[in-house]
């Protein structure tokens, strides 16, 4: 994969940021033991919550697993592939969608009384409105990860509706991914870089 100057200058950020969030940037496979503290946590969080949704209506909802009791829990849950590396990650991230998200809009979008009440009663379509702006929170956050200086392995392998289950038991959540969190380890921790599409082959412009 080749990038041209001219589209590294063409960006505001400057060329160490792009390599710290995209280029450089691996899913990662193995961590150090160096622990994952909550004030970085805190500092991911407060950085990504400015990143858009519709309406500003924030459906994300986070779980982070520290502890090997709490991590035993979720370990069983997972594809036989990652639960190895989720086991010694030094932490793991459950990002959820809150069905109910909508209850938060008066809240979040004062501006529109009615915000509330256009979800109210139709379940099928909060859930769709809250998976998708999950979705979008989920790609902010593993940049907000990588921005701490620390790797994410972004993980989908797993009984979605047993762990939402497990922890999340209040049954209006759903679990979209997991994201084991740390430094990454000197050998093991990525895979060979994948190819991506380029420009010409993704983008038409009439």
């Amino acid at each position: 994969m080749t990038t041209s100057l001219d589209s590294r200058t063409a960006l505001q950020l400057d060329e160490a940021a792009q390599d710290l969030l995209f280029r450089e940037a691996r899913t990662a496979n193995a961590f150090t033991d160096e622990p994952v503290t909550d004030e970085q946590l805190e500092a991911i969080y407060d950085l990504v919550k400015w990143a858009p949704t519709s309406m500003n209506n924030q459906p994300l909802r986070v779980v982070v697993l520290r502890s090997e009791e709490a991590k035993a829990r979720l370990v069983p849950l997972l594809a036989e592939g990652n639960q190895a590396k989720t086991a010694a990650a030094p932490a793991v991230a459950l990002l959820a969608a809150d069905v109910d998200f909508h209850d938060e809009l008066p809240k979040l979008f004062p501006h529109f009384p009615g915000a509330r009440d256009l979800f109210d009663g139709d379940e099928a379509s909060r859930a769709s409105t809250a998976e998708l702006n999950a979705g979008l929170q989920i790609g902010y956050a593993i940049l907000g990860i990588r921005a701490a200086g620390l790797a994410a392995g972004p993980m989908t392998g797993f009984d979605a509706e047993a762990i939402s289950k497990e922890f999340f038991p209040d049954g209006r959540h759903r679990v979209l991914v997991a994201i084991n969190i740390g430094k990454p380890a000197a050998e093991g921790a990525w895979f060979d870089r994948l190819p991506r599409l380029e420009y010409d082959e993704v983008v038409t412009t009439l």
